[in-house]
């Protein structure tokens, strides 16, 4: 009787400590090597709308995280002013086209008279038509310049997106080549994963990839599209000399890198909204292995 009670309690130890093996095991794979991760990010290109010409805002025309589309009217700078710059340009154009006929005519009449003008004066009057040709050409060019200038000050979305973090009112004063706005472009919207570099090896380009978005109970599906090349190295710094400055560490755990793994969506439930900056956890769909014939079977 004693030897079976004590039989009983090495199986059930043994049974114990196989189990405790195989939960590690599965522990291990789980978190040091399957191709998961919690750290996502939804992720989009971000447009900086920034106007071509200076002024004052006269009118917005969107509002805040309002969708636009591209080529949309977002806001308009003092057209008046530019108008008047147009108007202008169009009267010097119209001044120097007198001025160059004038010249040309006077050039006429030196070379109909021949010998009674000095070949001076007749050169002159050559040299005079060149120069308000000239005069004239640049005067087309400001024109040019003030009639895009006044296109330019309706200012359009360049993408498909939304506005978002929108501030601006009528009577701020924008300069030219300084950001206005933000424009998410909705068709760069994906996800990045931050991968462990540990678990690179079964991350592979096309491959299949879940994501769950927090808060949202139905998966999304995608690929992964692209894998980073490179991440910063914040354990060196520029040196004077030209040497590698590296700071030493002492400690005794060394943390992987996380690799930024880029991972295009397919289609979107219409239920979900893709914001830029929600978590995700990526999860590679890893393709089950092929099947191994029978033994004794020919492949054909």
């Amino acid at each position: 009787m004693d030897r079976l009670k004590d039989a009983a309690r090495v199986a059930v130890t043994l049974a114990v400590l196989v189990c405790a093996c195989l939960a590690g095991r599965w522990l291990w794979d789980r978190y040091q090597v399957a191709p998961w991760t919690r750290d996502g990010r939804v992720r989009a290109d971000i447009v900086q709308v920034s106007p071509d010409v200076t002024g004052l805002v006269t009118e917005v025309l969107v509002h805040d995280n309002q969708s636009v589309r591209r080529g949309q009217v977002l806001f308009v700078i003092d057209r008046a002013r530019y108008q008047l710059a147009l108007e202008q340009a169009e009267a010097t154009v119209a001044s120097q086209r007198a001025m160059l006929s004038e010249a040309e005519s006077e050039d006429r009449r030196n070379r109909a008279l021949g010998d009674l003008v000095t070949t001076e004066a007749t050169e002159q009057g050559a040299a005079k038509v060149e120069e308000m040709k000239a005069a004239l050409q640049q005067a087309v060019v400001s024109r040019t310049l003030a009639r895009l200038n006044l296109e330019r000050t309706r200012v359009g979305a360049s993408v498909d997106g939304s506005v978002t973090n929108f501030q601006l009112r009528p009577g701020d004063y924008l300069t030219a080549g300084r950001p206005a706005l933000a424009l998410v472009d909705a068709a760069s919207l994906h996800v990045d994963g931050y991968f462990e570099e540990t678990k690179l090896a079964r991350v592979h380009v096309g491959e299949c990839v879940q994501v769950r978005l927090m808060g949202v109970s139905d998966p999304l599906f995608g690929k992964v599209e692209s894998i980073a090349s490179g991440v910063e190295d914040r354990e060196r710094d520029p040196s004077g000399d030209l040497l590698a400055n590296v700071n030493p560490t002492f400690s005794w755990v060394r943390l992987p890198q996380r690799i930024p793994v880029r991972v295009v969506l397919d289609r979107l439930p219409p239920n979900v909204g893709l914001i830029v900056g929600r978590t995700a956890t990526v999860t590679v769909l890893e393709p089950p292995p092929p099947l191994k014939p029978p033994q004794g079977t020919r492949r054909t």
